[in-house]
């Protein structure tokens, strides 16, 4: 099943911060691919399956405090 899920994760304000979010995230099973805004503090994901609990973990791992947006 195609999913998209969009997170808020704030302080997040360079490119080290958004390679760091991508890096993480892409890592999660099923993931196709991630946007980050660093204007509007948003990950967007798309893919097949994905587990938001795992995404949420990965953005943790990444330094970030995810909340669903």
């Amino acid at each position: 099943m195609s999913t998209q899920l969009t997170y808020r994760a704030a302080g997040m304000h360079c490119d080290h911060c958004r390679i760091a979010v991508t890096e993480e995230v892409t890592q999660v099973s099923g993931v196709a691919g991630v946007e980050v805004d660093l204007d509007t503090k948003l990950v967007r994901i798309k893919g097949t399956d994905v587990d938001p609990a795992a995404v949420v973990a990965a953005i943790d791992e990444a330094g970030y405090d995810a909340v669903a947006a």
